[in-house]
């Protein structure tokens, strides 16, 4: 019988969610993960934070399947700082692509305790930045960076801190553990 595994990853920003790669781009395969798991959904390159990887299919279907509606918290560094009715707007779900998406959860939060970014974020002096904690439950490509760009505040820096349960916690870029599928579930 197949022995699940079940991973929590910290994804370092610009590292491809595969193993595999045409060029020369840091991808999963540089990280010692087992080679039999994949990623149970993805994040871009430019994101950073939680990636869980699997062999277990079923698993995979209940994470990463829009069906599915596993809420996912992302801490989102934003150009400017919204007011109350833009994360009004945001909460109620914006058109992106010509889709409107699923109403989600949106706070300003203060200055995460998170690794520096490398490289880091680009910094203008006169343009203050804020973050937000975002949670949806869907995942639509690029789709936090999309909706905050549609009201006006560009994504800086992207960081998945959660998907259903399971928390990013002590990981650092680029670590990674073994857990239960009953931490995210």
């Amino acid at each position: 019988m197949k022995k699940f595994k079940y991973i929590a990853f910290y994804k370092p920003y610009g590292v491809l969610c595969q193993f595999t790669t045409d060029d020369d781009t840091p991808t999963l395969a540089d990280f010692g993960l087992p080679k039999e798991v994949y990623a149970a959904g993805r994040l871009d390159k430019d994101s950073e934070g939680l990636l869980l990887l699997t062999n277990d299919g079923v698993f995979n279907q209940k994470v990463a399947n829009p069906k599915a509606e596993k809420e996912k918290t992302y801490w989102v560094q934003v150009e400017r700082i919204p007011d109350q009715a833009d994360l009004k707007q945001l909460s109620k779900g914006v058109i992106i692509q010509g889709y409107k998406t699923r109403p989600c959860k949106v706070k300003r939060i203060e200055f995460p305790l998170i690794p520096q970014r490398v490289p880091p974020i680009r910094e203008r002096k006169n343009i203050p930045t804020c973050w937000l904690e975002i949670k949806i439950s869907e995942g639509k490509n690029r789709q936090v960076r999309r909706m905050t760009a549609v009201i006006g505040y560009p994504t800086l820096r992207l960081i998945r801190v959660g998907i259903g349960k399971l928390k990013l916690k002590d990981l650092q870029p680029g670590q990674w553990i073994e857990i239960d599928k009953k931490e995210v579930l």
